[in-house]
């Protein structure tokens, strides 16, 4: 078995069964087979989505970097997938705020809106990760030809949306949100100053 067959059979199963590991511990913590949700178990859900939905952007976009700097260009094999995880956890979120948090009711969800103005900020950032998980399959890359890069790099948008979503919601201790925006700034500087060095060295070629 080659390197492309172990990843195909054996690694990307793994890495899929790894990454629903989360969901599946809501559902069973809400049954009581393996913990508990808490005094509060809407809140709890939303939280456990809403945090791993930021985990696996950080981890989407930290993968670049690892891959430049490790040469491990297998990595980016997994980015697709740990994307489209990113996506379904932030829909869990979102999906637990409308139907459990509100009921699907019209008047609830605006009025919530209204006195927590971040839930925007959040709403914007799924419909970015729609966007993106839309469009992540190859035929679409292909259509879209160098669109494509230009929508996927907003995925750094829907990130600090989703950044500034947690941190304007913590009321006291924001140690949480602030690991989040620093892992955040240090991909965002990687890739600025990546970028920087490319433009220099096409400007001033050798």
């Amino acid at each position: 078995m080659n390197t492309l067959q172990q990843i195909r059979l054996i690694w990307k199963p793994s890495v899929f069964l790894l990454c629903l590991i989360p969901a599946v511990l809501v559902v069973t913590d809400a049954f009581e087979l393996t913990g508990r949700l808490g005094a509060n178990p809407i809140e709890e859900i939303q939280d456990r989505f809403g945090n791993w939905a930021l985990r696996f952007i950080l981890i989407t976009l930290a993968i670049t970097p690892l891959r430049r700097l490790s040469d491990w260009n297998w990595l980016s094999r997994y980015r697709r997938m740990i994307g489209l995880f990113a996506f379904f956890y932030a829909l869990m979120h979102f999906l637990a705020w409308l139907i459990l948090d509100q009921g699907l009711l019209l008047s609830a969800i605006l009025e919530d809106i209204v006195k927590r103005p971040f839930i925007s900020i959040g709403f914007l950032a799924v419909l970015l990760l729609l966007a993106l998980a839309l469009t992540s399959f190859t035929a679409i890359r292909r259509r879209m030809g160098r669109n494509w890069q230009k929508l996927h790099n907003s995925v750094y948008l829907a990130a600090i949306l989703g950044v500034s979503h947690y941190w304007w919601q913590v009321k006291k201790d924001i140690t949480e949100p602030l690991i989040y925006a620093t892992i955040l700034a240090v991909l965002l500087a990687a890739r600025l100053g990546w970028r920087y060095r490319r433009h220099r060295a096409k400007k001033n070629p050798a």
